[in-house]
């Protein structure tokens, strides 16, 4: 039957009104539902809470608070990285508190070059260190945070000095003569492998990434070769919730020094200096009673307990439209040495902000402003080790003593010298950054930055004319000054896509300028006949004739061009290809320009269908990567001939004149680093425990090195590209959470990691001695082929000659052999101990580098203990020759009192009276350098200031932390963590030497964090 409109109607309206009733039900019978969402450590800001299959959704507050309109049907969905995602059926609940568990560790989100990604997604090799990891122990510089943090990067503290900086290897060295340091980049700044860290407050970090393979260091070309650290800063994103967040953060420390050396007392070393001089046929020096002489205690009239204040505060937010976010901080840092006028004092401004300016524009600017004053010391703590106690500090006047009571030299009285010399250094350094990202179409963002780096520096130096070592008109005054200015200019442009179902790609281009200029000045005055103006006044000089007038210039640019392609199908097979061409000024025409590409590839096992049927892993991956990184390991100017100065004679007359200091060499090229690697990650038993195992190898090519040429030239060497080594080793990380409950904790975190670097080739060379002994001109440190690079060199020490029989058996030179004194081994048998028969002795590098770390919660009391050291590597202690050989004059090690004698026949101690040519640099003086260190114990309270009722406190908690508490280690300087040559220069390459370097102190810290 045909139906009218009115029969229609009538059909329709009981449904439309059926309709309606059931509609008007879902909309009354929709409720506010609030509550928590938090974490076992405390509420979750910015968590996302959506009601399931809507755009529904709101984030907590700073609290974990939220509220949201939902009906008894609707499923909520809470989620927050890092943490498990939970659904919960609404029905009749007005109150909804989740505690989300800890997640996936491949779910969390890194920082890599130029953007973030999912760890899951990665096909690289990144090892990241939090905000929390950083904190957990007082420093004063974030690279110390690191040590034993990160599978593959051997971080050395080379000094305990205020302020010193560290040694970092990211999996070993790849250079000879150029930096084996990593990159630094800071919020995206590229502020280069030498910037001082003392300038950012480790307060203000939110997480540190380190880069190590070709797939995550191509991106950066020529400068990543020796790996790439990424600090990213705390921003006010997801925080307050529309109100100010106020942290302060207040700690004080104290500094107890470490054990000492050990030592003949002063009695015993009175009996070996008398004893050697009888030998030597002169006048015994203490010929009375060992109570007639002064027992000096020089480390104690010198060294002492030191503090160490440092305050927190920060404001950080957002608007509650979240179109503006702050971060800002004020940082102050006081630390007194262990040694007498020792120290740094640091204030450091920090104001990151971001702006949502339109749907489509951003806008932003990171400002860290640090104003240092450093006390470097006069006086160092190895010369300390090599004073008698029985000199003499004060004349019978009451005057400072300046002679030896021994030889009758000049004495260094290093009393004297903490009380008049100076040496200071006062820094300024303002590092921005601005930036305006465009998003013109969905998934295409287009991003600018400029960022200025810009450092003032000066160092004053006074040596006082009260000295009573000087002579009259030795005493002088210095001031340097460092004027350095960089900018870099980052432009990137980002695509991600899809295509099919399967397809997903994220495209990024990019150019990148960069120019480094650094001027110094440095003026020297002698002969000041008063310390009233110290520095102040250079004019007030008397001998203008020794006056020392220098300045410098450098400037070095860098043009780069980069891109990267990620791509995935089926979310299972990943592969990223990058490439950058890095054009540098410091090499000539021809050389100026390289390019260093990257591939990699990624497979999601635990994605495959084979694997659905298992509940042992949650996560199974499988990645490698191959590529090339550079190093431009020269600085400007080195392809040119240099002239240096030089003096000559016209009509009998001295002029100055120029000569010619070395040749040139345009055809210098950048040293290349190609390397494989291949690692197997895994998330098993539901997220509870995950590892991630490396497998590296890589070579480097194009070495840069100084190479001795014919004469003829004019010039005794030229620095040419000759070289080639390799590194390989392997890395382990394992996370466990291995108790998790309501009221009691414990997580674990083991890195274990191994290196072995080998010399490929020197240019025809068969090695080269890099550390040179000043006295003998014997070398101690050489690159071999085949070998470490670099290893330790000597002879093999056979202890003492026992009779005069054994020497002449030898063939030996008998004036400088003698019995009691000291046997090597004449490895060729011509009777003569030279570099000849110098052998490999060790090497610096550890066959093994670890840490471990165990965290314990109970209830409101969380317990921190990490424990980090390194097995297998040698030190090479360059205090043995003075301190267990050479003439009594010296301070001599406690076993040296085994010395031998004719009553003590069967020791292998040289007897006093020995003889300077009789020591050759061997066995003896290098020593085994492992050792295990308790780095870190901190016990921290946090109070239940929601109980307590105090209001507006969001949260609260005091901490007790103990630092280098406990040493494990045979090294008879005790700690065997130092480096006598530093980090750069010749330090680059010679690690593992100590001469007593500045002690690591224990420290004992007890702080208040407060957050309101």
């Amino acid at each position: 039957m045909k139906k009218t409109k009115s029969t229609s109607n009538k059909i329709w309206t009981p449904f439309l009104t059926l309709l309606f009733a059931f509609s008007s039900m879902a909309v009354w019978s929709q409720q506010t539902v609030t509550g928590t969402v938090s974490a076992d450590d405390g509420p979750l800001p910015g968590a996302s809470v959506v009601v399931k299959g809507t755009t529904t959704g709101v984030s907590t507050d700073f609290d974990g608070n939220f509220t949201i309109e939902a009906g008894p049907d609707d499923t909520l969905q809470f989620s927050y990285i890092g943490y498990v995602a939970q659904e919960i059926l609404v029905g009749t609940q007005t109150q909804i508190n989740v505690t989300l568990a800890p997640g996936n560790e491949l779910d969390e989100v890194v920082v890599i070059g130029y953007g973030t990604q999912r760890k899951s997604d990665l096909t690289g090799s990144v090892a990241s260190v939090s905000a929390e990891d950083v904190a957990a122990i007082p420093v004063s510089r974030v690279d110390q945070a690191l040590q034993g943090r990160a599978a593959g990067v051997q971080v050395t503290q080379v000094s305990g000095a205020p302020g010193a900086s560290t040694s970092i290897r990211v999996r070993g060295g790849n250079s000879i003569q150029g930096s084996n340091e990593p990159l630094w980049v800071v919020d995206g700044i590229i502020v280069g492998t030498n910037f001082n860290l003392n300038n950012i407050s480790a307060n203000d970090v939110q997480s540190i990434e380190i880069l190590k393979d070709a797939s995550s260091i191509a991106i950066y070309g020529s400068r990543g070769a020796n790996g790439v650290v990424l600090v990213t800063t705390k921003s006010g994103a997801r925080v307050g919730g529309g109100k100010p967040q106020v942290s302060v953060g207040l700690y004080t420390s104290m500094q107890m020094v470490p054990e000492q050396p050990a030592y003949l007392n002063q009695a015993q070393q009175i009996d070996y200096t008398n004893q050697d001089a009888i030998i030597r046929g002169v006048a015994e020096p203490f010929p009375g009673n060992p109570s007639d002489y002064p027992d000096n205690d020089f480390f104690d009239l010198l060294l002492g307990p030191s503090p160490i204040y440092n305050a927190d505060v920060s404001i950080a937010g957002s608007s509650e439209n979240g179109n503006v976010n702050y971060y800002n901080s004020l940082n102050f840092f006081d630390q007194d040495g262990l040694i007498e006028n020792s120290g740094i004092e640091k204030y450091i401004f920090r104001s990151n902000l971001d702006f949502k300016l339109s749907d489509k524009l951003k806008a932003g600017l990171r400002i860290n402003y640090s104003r240092i004053k450093q006390e470097n010391g006069v006086v160092g703590y190895g010369g300390l080790l090599g004073i008698l106690p029985t000199q003499p500090i004060y004349n019978d006047d009451g005057s400072f003593n300046g002679a030896n009571e021994v030889t009758g030299n000049p004495f260094n009285n290093p009393v004297a010298t903490s009380q008049l010399d100076i040496n200071e250094t006062t820094a300024s350094n303002l590092l921005g950054t601005v930036y305006l990202e465009y998003n013109p179409i969905e998934n295409l963002t287009i991003r600018s930055t400029f960022n200025p780096d810009i450092t003032n520096s000066k160092n004053n130096r006074f040596t006082s004319s009260q000295r009573p070592d000087l002579q009259t008109g030795d005493s002088n005054a210095r001031i340097s000054t460092t004027s350095i200015f960089n900018w870099n200019n980052e432009n990137t442009i980002q695509y991600s896509g899809d295509f099919g179902d399967k397809h997903n790609y994220t495209l990024l281009g990019g150019a990148s300028f960069q120019k480094d200029v650094t001027e110094t000045t440095s003026a020297q005055a002698f002969g000041f006949t008063t310390d009233a103006t110290t520095f102040n006044s250079l004019g007030l000089g008397s001998d203008p004739s020794r006056n020392i007038v220098t300045s410098g210039y450098n400037q070095r640019t860098l043009v780069s061009f980069f891109g990267r392609l990620n791509y995935t199908f089926d979310d299972k097979y990943l592969l990223t290809l990058v490439g950058r061409s890095d054009g540098s000024s410091v090499f000539a025409p021809g050389n100026k320009y390289e390019f260093y590409p990257s591939i990699a590839a990624a497979w999601k096992i635990s994605e495959e269908a084979f694997m659905e049927n298992q509940d042992i892993f949650q996560d199974l991956k499988l990645r490698a990567s191959y590529g090339k990184a550079g190093n431009q390991a020269i600085g400007p100017y080195r392809t040119l001939a240099l002239y240096s100065e030089g003096n000559t004679s016209v009509n009998g007359v001295e002029v100055p004149g120029a000569v010619l200091g070395r040749p040139a060499n345009p055809n210098l090229i950048w040293e290349t680093t190609t390397s494989f690697d291949i690692a197997l990650e895994a998330s098993l038993f539901g997220g509870r425990l995950f590892t991630e195992f490396n497998y590296y190898q890589k070579e480097t090519n194009d070495l840069l090195l100084d190479v001795t040429i014919p004469r003829q030239t004019g010039y005794s060497n030229q620095l040419q590209n000759i070289g080639s080594l390799e590194n390989k080793g392997w890395e382990f990380l394992l996370n466990s959470r291995n108790i998790q409950n309501e009221n009691f904790n414990w997580n674990s975190t083991i890195t274990l990691s191994s290196n072995k670097n080998k010399i490929l080739d020197l240019g025809g060379e068969e090695f080269i001695d890099v550390v040179v002994d000043q006295i003998l001109g014997a070398g101690n440190l050489r690159l071999i082929v085949g070998e470490s690079a670099p290893v330790f060199t000597g002879a093999q020490y056979l202890g003492t000659w026992k009779s005069q029989a054994e020497i002449d058996a030898s063939g030996q030179d008998p004036a400088t052999n003698f019995v009691g004194g000291p046997r090597y081994q004449d490895t060729d048998g011509d009777g003569i101990i030279s570099n000849e028969d110098f052998e490999v002795l060790g090497n610096p590098w550890p066959d093994l580098i670890y840490g471990f770390e165990n965290n314990f919660s109970y209830k409101n009391l969380d317990l921190n203990i990490y424990i980090q050291g390194t097995v297998g590597n040698e030190v090479f202690n360059r205090r043995t020759r003075n301190s267990f050989f050479i003439r009594g004059e010296l301070p001599k090690y406690a076993e040296v009192a085994d010395y031998w004698s004719a009553d003590n026949p069967t020791s292998d101690v040289p007897r006093p009276g020995f003889v300077e040519g009789a020591y050759q640099p061997n066995s003896f003086d290098v020593e085994d350098g492992t050792h295990l260190r308790l780095k870190n114990v901190r016990l921290t309270y946090n109070f239940p200031v929601e109980k307590m009722g105090w209001n507006g406190v969001k949260n609260m908690s005091l901490y007790a932390t103990g630092t280098n508490l406990l040493l494990f280690s045979d090294f008879r300087l005790i700690d065997p963590e130092s480096s006598s040559y530093g980090r750069n220069g010749l330090g680059n390459l010679a690690q593992g030497f100590s001469n007593g370097e500045y002690p690591n102190a224990r420290v004992l810290s007890l702080g208040l964090n407060v957050t309101f």
